[in-house]
């Protein structure tokens, strides 16, 4: 099964691409886990060495998917 993690920061951006994207996923063929970087500040530096730049984005199988704009990496550090 393939496996995913939607990183995002919790703005209004993100939180709309949450609900579209993830419910859009097939559960049956994906694990999806979910990390708001404003609350886990810890899974920061993880989601720059998957190669994510901005939020939301999701993460699949090593391949980064930016969806949308919401904020930079460097903004949510901030």
């Amino acid at each position: 099964m393939a496996q995913a993690v939607f990183y995002h920061a919790g703005c209004p951006v993100c939180v709309d691409a949450e609900q579209v994207v993830v419910d859009y996923l097939d559960k049956s063929k994906i694990t999806t886990e979910i990390v708001h970087l404003g609350t886990a500040r810890n899974r920061i530096e993880e989601a720059e060495k998957a190669g994510v730049k901005s939020v939301p984005a999701l993460v699949i199988n090593g391949n980064v998917y930016h969806i949308n704009f919401g904020a930079s990496l460097e903004d949510v550090k901030g």
